[in-house]
Protein backbone atom coordinates (compact mmCIF):
# COMPACT_ATOMS: atom_id res chain seq x y z
CA UNK A 1 0.00 0.00 0.00
CA UNK A 2 1.32 3.41 -0.99
CA UNK A 3 2.23 5.91 1.71
CA UNK A 4 1.77 8.70 -0.85
CA UNK A 5 0.86 9.03 -4.53
CA UNK A 6 1.28 11.88 -6.99
CA UNK A 7 2.03 13.06 -10.49
CA UNK A 8 5.02 15.17 -11.54
CA UNK A 9 4.72 18.37 -13.56
CA UNK A 10 5.52 16.37 -16.73
CA UNK A 11 2.85 13.72 -16.07
CA UNK A 12 4.91 10.91 -14.51
CA UNK A 13 2.97 8.99 -11.86
CA UNK A 14 4.84 8.14 -8.67
CA UNK A 15 4.07 6.53 -5.36
CA UNK A 16 6.04 6.10 -2.14
CA UNK A 17 6.23 2.73 -0.36
CA UNK A 18 8.03 1.21 2.60
CA UNK A 19 10.02 -1.84 1.49
CA UNK A 20 7.64 -4.81 1.81
CA UNK A 21 8.85 -8.17 3.06
CA UNK A 22 8.06 -9.82 -0.31
CA UNK A 23 10.92 -7.94 -2.04
CA UNK A 24 13.30 -7.16 0.84
CA UNK A 25 15.77 -9.89 -0.14
CA UNK A 26 15.89 -8.70 -3.76
CA UNK A 27 16.26 -5.05 -2.75
CA UNK A 28 19.03 -5.95 -0.29
CA UNK A 29 21.03 -7.64 -3.07
CA UNK A 30 20.47 -4.82 -5.58
CA UNK A 31 21.14 -2.05 -3.01
CA UNK A 32 23.43 -3.62 -0.38
CA UNK A 33 24.22 -0.27 1.29
CA UNK A 34 20.60 0.68 1.94
CA UNK A 35 19.04 0.54 5.40
CA UNK A 36 15.92 -1.50 4.56
CA UNK A 37 14.17 -0.39 7.75
CA UNK A 38 14.31 3.24 6.55
CA UNK A 39 14.18 2.61 2.80
CA UNK A 40 11.37 4.14 0.76
CA UNK A 41 10.73 2.85 -2.75
CA UNK A 42 9.44 5.30 -5.36
CA UNK A 43 8.15 3.44 -8.41
CA UNK A 44 7.24 5.69 -11.33
CA UNK A 45 5.21 5.21 -14.50
CA UNK A 46 5.26 7.36 -17.61
CA UNK A 47 2.55 6.99 -20.22
CA UNK A 48 3.84 6.13 -23.67
CA UNK A 49 2.16 7.11 -26.91
CA UNK A 50 3.14 3.80 -28.46
CA UNK A 51 2.70 0.28 -27.14
CA UNK A 52 6.17 -0.41 -25.73
CA UNK A 53 5.86 -4.16 -26.33
CA UNK A 54 6.18 -3.46 -30.04
CA UNK A 55 9.53 -2.97 -31.76
CA UNK A 56 10.82 -0.49 -34.27
CA UNK A 57 12.44 2.90 -34.58
CA UNK A 58 9.42 4.84 -33.30
CA UNK A 59 9.18 2.68 -30.16
CA UNK A 60 12.93 2.92 -29.47
CA UNK A 61 12.87 6.70 -29.91
CA UNK A 62 10.02 7.03 -27.42
CA UNK A 63 11.74 4.71 -24.91
CA UNK A 64 14.86 6.90 -25.15
CA UNK A 65 12.81 10.06 -24.51
CA UNK A 66 11.05 8.51 -21.50
CA UNK A 67 14.38 7.23 -20.17
CA UNK A 68 15.92 10.72 -20.43
CA UNK A 69 12.97 12.30 -18.56
CA UNK A 70 13.19 9.76 -15.74
CA UNK A 71 16.99 9.96 -15.45
CA UNK A 72 16.98 13.76 -15.32
CA UNK A 73 14.25 13.74 -12.65
CA UNK A 74 15.84 10.96 -10.57
CA UNK A 75 19.27 12.62 -10.65
CA UNK A 76 17.75 15.87 -9.34
CA UNK A 77 15.80 14.16 -6.57
CA UNK A 78 18.75 12.01 -5.47
CA UNK A 79 21.19 14.94 -5.52
CA UNK A 80 18.85 17.03 -3.37
CA UNK A 81 18.52 14.18 -0.87
CA UNK A 82 22.21 13.26 -0.84
CA UNK A 83 23.13 16.94 -0.32
CA UNK A 84 21.02 16.71 2.86
CA UNK A 85 22.88 13.54 3.94
CA UNK A 86 20.30 10.92 2.94
CA UNK A 87 21.17 7.72 1.10
CA UNK A 88 19.41 7.68 -2.31
CA UNK A 89 19.68 5.82 -5.59
CA UNK A 90 17.76 5.04 -8.75
CA UNK A 91 17.66 2.20 -11.23
CA UNK A 92 18.68 2.49 -14.87
CA UNK A 93 15.55 1.05 -16.51
CA UNK A 94 17.61 -0.23 -19.46
CA UNK A 95 20.03 -2.32 -17.40
CA UNK A 96 18.11 -2.76 -14.14
CA UNK A 97 21.23 -1.71 -12.22
CA UNK A 98 21.64 0.92 -9.51
CA UNK A 99 23.13 4.15 -10.84
CA UNK A 100 24.71 5.80 -7.80
CA UNK A 101 25.78 2.96 -5.51
CA UNK A 102 27.22 0.56 -8.05
CA UNK A 103 28.47 -2.07 -5.59
CA UNK A 104 26.11 -4.72 -6.97
CA UNK A 105 25.54 -6.18 -10.41
CA UNK A 106 22.17 -7.67 -9.45
CA UNK A 107 19.28 -6.56 -11.65
CA UNK A 108 16.16 -4.97 -10.10
CA UNK A 109 12.92 -6.16 -11.67
CA UNK A 110 10.77 -3.07 -12.24
CA UNK A 111 7.87 -5.20 -13.50
CA UNK A 112 7.90 -7.57 -10.52
CA UNK A 113 8.25 -4.71 -8.02
CA UNK A 114 5.36 -2.73 -9.49
CA UNK A 115 3.16 -5.79 -9.55
CA UNK A 116 3.85 -6.23 -5.82
CA UNK A 117 3.85 -2.56 -4.77
CA UNK A 118 0.89 -1.38 -6.86
CA UNK A 119 -0.89 -4.63 -7.67
CA UNK A 120 -0.48 -4.10 -11.42
CA UNK A 121 -0.99 -7.07 -13.71
CA UNK A 122 1.72 -8.48 -15.95
CA UNK A 123 1.74 -10.35 -19.23
CA UNK A 124 4.28 -12.46 -21.06
CA UNK A 125 5.68 -11.03 -24.27
CA UNK A 126 8.09 -13.57 -25.67
CA UNK A 127 10.73 -14.16 -23.01
CA UNK A 128 9.90 -10.97 -21.07
CA UNK A 129 7.33 -10.07 -18.47
CA UNK A 130 5.52 -6.84 -19.34
CA UNK A 131 3.80 -4.48 -16.91
CA UNK A 132 0.15 -3.68 -17.60
CA UNK A 133 -0.87 -0.30 -16.23
CA UNK A 134 -4.57 -0.30 -15.24
CA UNK A 135 -5.35 2.63 -17.59
CA UNK A 136 -2.53 2.56 -20.17
CA UNK A 137 -1.98 -1.16 -20.66
CA UNK A 138 1.52 -1.86 -21.99
CA UNK A 139 1.98 1.76 -23.10
CA UNK A 140 3.88 2.41 -19.88
CA UNK A 141 7.51 3.07 -18.96
CA UNK A 142 8.27 1.99 -15.36
CA UNK A 143 11.34 3.11 -13.42
CA UNK A 144 12.23 3.33 -9.72
CA UNK A 145 14.21 5.36 -7.24
CA UNK A 146 14.95 4.73 -3.57
CA UNK A 147 15.84 6.78 -0.51
CA UNK A 148 16.36 6.47 3.23
CA UNK A 149 15.11 10.03 3.74
CA UNK A 150 11.96 10.57 5.80
CA UNK A 151 8.82 10.70 3.65
CA UNK A 152 8.27 14.46 4.08
CA UNK A 153 11.88 15.22 3.05
CA UNK A 154 11.56 12.88 0.06
CA UNK A 155 8.31 14.53 -1.07
CA UNK A 156 9.91 18.00 -0.84
CA UNK A 157 12.81 16.78 -3.02
CA UNK A 158 10.33 15.35 -5.54
CA UNK A 159 8.43 18.65 -5.60
CA UNK A 160 11.68 20.60 -6.07
CA UNK A 161 12.62 18.42 -9.06
CA UNK A 162 9.37 19.24 -10.89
Amino acid sequence: MALEEGVTSFGMEFSVHACPSRIRTEVATVLPGADLDKLLIVPTCQRAVTDLVKTGEEVEKEKDELLEKFMEWAKKVCKTLEDQGYWSDFIDPCSGLAMIHQDSQIVYSEVEALSILKGYSTANAGCCKVLLHPKWGSSVYPASMFSCAPKDVLLKAIEAAN
